[in-house]
């Protein structure tokens, strides 16, 4: 199991808030963001970086100014957050590193992509806190994941060697041969063993997907050991996420990392309401998830050792 250097641990400790658990609000999202913002493919290709950009400045000016911290993506959103002054000096930086969209083999497989020019050299010089991988893993599927495991390696050596934090997170994904229920009905496998890959590849923070049951939450608590791992949203609505919240929590997850099912209903292209929106709707969401993870976190894994240098009471 890969541990945290200090260095890693610094970091990881301002990704956290005041009670020890992550709270990050993610909006690194492009392709996502973009058909949010339009069902019309042509108009959502007429969308720029800056537009993307003022969003996820907004989204951050309102929403990641409550939590610890933000994770961005390196194409619309930095530097202009840290040059314009609009992240809070208080707010950690994580800068994600995975390209928007993936490319597709003739079995169906998904290979993952890399953003151009960004390392974790340039993570830092873009005054980040540390950096976020997002890989495509099908553990059921050998021959599908090789491709995103070289990546994955290759970012974490990347990560290691500039003794920067690297969140690692990957999503499994339905192949055309199989049917929607059968899909679900793996689904905790498909969590559990990308989540063993990832441990594997030396992740030492573990950002994924809700792996379908508070059962399946304590399996993955137990086989990460003293990697923390927060979960994400995947686009879910509010009340159904705070459930899983609730379940991964209370199995000992550490956190959370929250994009669309905080703030998809909130974003538009007119700046005026979509501000509205995010202090209205968003900003209520995010203090009832807050409230979950403080009623929870208590219940869920502890790191005892020294090393793992968090607040033990909420």
């Amino acid at each position: 199991m890969s541990k945290m250097s200090t260095s890693e641990l610094r970091s990881y400790q301002q990704i956290c808030g005041s009670n020890g658990a992550m709270m990050v609000i993610a909006c690194d999202q492009r392709g996502a963001m973009r058909s949010l913002l339009s069902s019309d493919p042509a108009r959502q290709a007429q969308i720029s970086e800056r537009e993307l950009g003022q969003i996820k400045a907004d989204i951050t000016r309102y929403l990641a100014s409550q939590a610890s911290c933000v994770l961005v993506d390196p194409v619309c959103a930095v530097p202009q957050l840290v040059d314009d002054g609009i992240i809070a000096r208080d707010t950690a930086l994580l800068i994600g590193l995975d390209a928007s969209g993936f490319d597709t083999t003739p079995e169906g497989y998904r290979l993952s992509r890399l953003a151009e020019n960004i390392s974790a050299r340039r993570v830092r010089e873009l005054g980040a806190t540390g950096g976020k991988i997002m890989v495509y893993l099908r553990a059921d599927r050998e021959g599908a994941n090789q491709h995103n495991i070289d990546i994955l390696r290759h970012c974490i050596e990347d990560f290691t060697r500039e003794d920067l934090l690297l969140v690692v997170e990957f999503l499994t994904y339905k192949l055309d041969d199989e049917t929607d229920e059968e899909f679900k009905r793996k689904i905790p496998e498909l969590i559990y063993g990308g989540t063993r890959i990832a441990l594997e590849c030396g992740a030492k923070v573990l950002k994924l997907p809700y792996p379908g049951s508070p059962q399946a939450c304590a399996d993955i608590t137990r086989l990460a050991g003293e990697v923390p791992w927060a979960v994400l949203s995947a686009g879910v609505d509010h009340a159904t996420f705070l459930t899983q919240v609730q379940h991964a929590m209370s199995k000992g997850a550490s956190g959370v990392i929250a994009g669309r099912s905080l703030w998809k209903d909130c974003i538009s292209l007119d700046r005026g309401a979509t501000r509205e929106k995010l202090e209205t709707l968003a900003i209520p969401r995010l203090n009832e998830l807050q409230a979950v993870i403080k009623q929870y976190f208590h219940a869920g894994r502890q790191h005892d050792n020294a090393r793992a240098g968090q607040v033990k009471h909420v």
